[in-house]
């Protein structure tokens, strides 16, 4: 099962300084780290963005936020973007702390440090010292990759390189279209007002659907997923009301190809939701399984 968090560039469109941007953007990674999200994408929205806080920065915060912390230094350095890098909460995804148990350990991001004779490299993967390691058979890697490390135990220290995906979230910009049409994209979900109300009825018709993975969209603020496509909010709700089901069309050709268009937070008590707020309340129910 996959799951793909999607936010636009304009995301912190209303942000006052770099400050409020990068701590709004801390608690979107947070969010979807806590619900276990694959990806995280930021899709381009030009029109809502603006000048300050374009989709580059949105992107690279949110690289820098979800590298775990024993890297960051290593792999980014220093850069204007990052300038408020101290308030962005910690993520302290399970798949990137280590493992003392002699079993199975768990997967960890490292940054190879040295390329050695005979197919050793030492890597630095958040223990005490860089490691030696052999490199996997048909694996090359270079000095400054980062790579996945295996490890199965720290005392004393067990390691082998993999080659495998590095573990924990990974951040992307593509476009809206592109990201939905994936072929492990599951149940395409648009989260807005205007879409039908998430109830406990229709939560359980859509259990059994995300297990085989979901893609979610979510929009910026004062500035929806109606706007962002140039869809008529009226035509949205007109079509996925109370009886919609979960076979419906695209609502106009505008539609990049959503299953259905949801609001999982009806009869909202406060005017706005902002969009963290968003990802939390709408990754929360559907994270729930049968």
């Amino acid at each position: 099962m996959t799951v793909s968090v999607l936010v636009p560039s304009s995301l912190t469109r209303e942000a006052e300084d770099k400050r409020e941007a990068t701590r709004k953007l801390g608690y979107v990674a947070r969010a979807a780290t806590i619900f276990r999200a694959d990806r995280l994408i930021v899709f381009p929205d030009p029109d809502g963005e603006t000048g300050r806080f374009d989709g580059g920065f949105v992107h690279t915060v949110l690289r820098y936020a979800a590298t775990p912390p024993y890297l960051r230094n290593e792999v980014w350095g220093m850069r204007d973007e990052l300038e408020y890098a101290g308030v962005l909460p910690p993520l302290r995804a399970v798949s990137q702390t280590g493992s003392e148990s002699n079993g199975s350990g768990s997967s960890r991001q490292g940054i190879v440090t040295e390329v050695g004779p005979e197919g050793r490299v030492r890597v630095n993967c958040g223990l005490q010292h860089p490691i030696s390691l052999n490199t996997p058979p048909d694996m090359e890697v270079e000095a400054g990759e980062r790579v996945t490390v295996r490890i199965s135990s720290r005392r004393p220290v067990r390691a082998k390189l993999v080659d495998e995906p590095l573990p924990g979230l990974s951040i992307e910009r593509t476009d809206l279209s592109a990201a939905l049409g994936r072929e492990d994209a599951g149940v395409c979900i648009a989260s807005s007002r205007y879409g039908e109300e998430l109830t406990v009825g229709r939560l359980e018709t859509l259990a059994g659907r995300v297990d085989d993975g979901m893609t979610v969209a979510f929009g910026a603020p004062e500035r929806g997923l109606p706007d962002i496509l140039g869809i008529e909010a009226s035509a949205v709700a007109a079509q996925y009301g109370d009886d919609a089901d979960d076979g419906v069309e695209p609502t106009t050709d505008a539609d990049p190809g959503f299953d259905l268009w949801l609001n999982t937070v009806p009869n909202q008590g406060s005017e706005v939701v902002r969009t963290e707020e968003a990802l939390f309340a709408t990754l929360a129910p559907l994270s729930l399984r049968e």
